[in-house]
């Protein structure tokens, strides 16, 4: 069958019933990852690996532990040597209290044109808006270019190693020739409060250094003198690091972020300059500047405390957590400082870590992304940006596939997106899931 247009059109109407159903459905199977292995995302693989079985796919249901479901599907491309797309979307979600909520967080409930629950947005949604795109072309007889692997992962909320840490690592041939990669959180509104509408395509992540301290010290009675004491060298050691200011470290996709950001905003400056001031340009970018902030320095945010058993008793050992963030290229310095900071007196070693990624904003696959936003969110500026945190493209870079963030959604002003990741009252407009199947549609078409 003759390819179809990729315009509005390409879409058909039962694509956009599904999106919605689909998000519903799997807001309504509760995946929640508590950590530590305790969530079970299989009734959630069984129910794409279904779907995608009615589309002529042949998924393949994995597991490294039992209970924890991925699924792995790949579509033909008509030109054999083209390079393959990888297309992800992780199953599992957070925990949620649902006494804080407005609605049940698994209820999935549609009302006044809205989807509830946990996931909507990070991200069933986009698990929805994969399966909805690929049942339709099975519909229509449509076939990309090239391969593209479809693949819904476990424990993406955790460590990943249920998820796509499993993937990579016992099973790299069902990514065979993926040199490219889309996911999460990317391509979606950001509206300034000045009438501009911002869309943000992820293309670079931090790299995730989870921290553990330990402080030693001599135990004794609280009511002697100690100068050995562990929870005072843990205190210290942690207050050194929450107050750290780190230096400015601009990273390729961050200089494109803020010099396509400056250009959107009529601000003349030159993000190349010896002399650039970055704090300068945040100032004038206004709200926009919470797009690039959080990724022009590395972070450490101590988050957790643990020492002691009794009022009366200095313990001989003192713990805490950090939660650490370095950008691509500064591994090394976060280290070092990391040391200076800890001082003699407290350890510390790696909880968690995984690599800091860097994707062309220059490259094919970005232009594609950008054309499909723009084609339907023409008075929409794109620009690239680096998150902040991280997602399972960390994982399959493992196995040379390079990650951007393109989960597309057109969202209301004053529909605080961010705020929801995590958030209580998680939710997504039903316009806003058929925008994102269009898009995707659009680029997967042109990819």
């Amino acid at each position: 069958m003759a390819e179809q247009p990729t315009h509005f059109g390409a879409v058909d109407q039962q694509a956009l019933d599904e999106v919605v159903t689909f998000t519903s459905d799997l807001i309504r199977i509760d995946t929640t990852n508590r950590g530590g292995g305790d969530c079970k995302e299989r009734p959630a693989a069984e129910y794409a690996a279904a779907l995608l079985s009615e589309a002529g796919l042949e998924p393949t249901l994995l597991e490294r532990t039992p209970g924890r479901g991925n699924v792995v599907a790949r579509i033909e491309g008509t030109d054999p040597g083209a390079d393959a797309l990888l297309v992800h979307g992780h199953l599992d979600v957070v925990p949620a209290e649902a006494a804080d909520w407005s609605v049940h967080p698994f209820s999935g409930e549609v009302r006044d044109g809205v989807v509830w629950g946990r996931g909507a947005v990070d991200m069933k949604n986009m698990d929805a808006m994969i399966l909805a795109t690929v049942r339709n072309w099975a519909r229509v007889g449509f076939r990309p270019r090239r391969d593209i692997v479809i693949a819904f992962t476990a424990d993406e909320e955790a460590s990943a190693e249920d998820g796509s840490g499993f993937l990579a690592e016992e099973h790299a041939g069902l990514f065979e020739g993926c040199t490219e990669g889309i996911s999460e959180s990317g391509a979606f509104t950001f509206h300034d409060g000045a009438g501009r509408q911002l869309y943000p395509i992820a293309a670079g992540e931090r790299g995730t250094g989870w921290l553990k301290l330990t402080a030693r010290g001599k135990a004794g009675h609280g009511s002697k003198v100690n100068p050995a004491n562990a929870v005072s060298r843990l205190a210290a050691a942690v207050a050194r690091i929450g107050d750290h200011r780190w230096p400015v470290r601009l990273t390729p996709t961050v200089r494109a972020a803020l010099a396509e950001m400056a250009e959107v905003y009529g601000i003349d400056t030159d993000v190349d300059a010896p002399d650039f001031d970055v704090d300068t340009l945040l100032d004038k970018l206004g709200p926009a500047a919470d797009l690039v902030a959080p990724t022009v320095r590395n972070s450490s945010n101590p988050t957790m405390l643990s020492a002691g058993y009794k009022i009366n008793v200095i313990p001989g050992e003192a713990t805490a957590h950090v939660d650490g963030r370095y950008l691509p290229g500064t591994e090394d310095e976060f280290r070092a400082t990391l040391d200076a900071l800890t001082g003699p007196d407290v350890d510390w070693e790696y909880h968690h870590r995984e690599v800091a990624l860097q994707a062309p904003v220059d490259a094919p696959a970005f232009a594609k992304m950008r054309a499909a936003v723009e084609e339907f969110a023409p008075e929409g500026h794109v620009v690239p940006y680096c998150m902040s945190g991280g997602t399972d493209a960390k994982q399959f870079s493992r196995l040379g596939i390079t990650g951007y963030g393109f989960a597309p959604l057109k969202l209301p002003e004053g529909f605080d997106y961010q705020a929801l990741f995590h958030g209580v009252d998680e939710r997504v407009p039903v316009e806003a899931l058929h925008f994102g199947v269009r898009v995707l549609d659009r680029f997967l078409r042109t990819a």
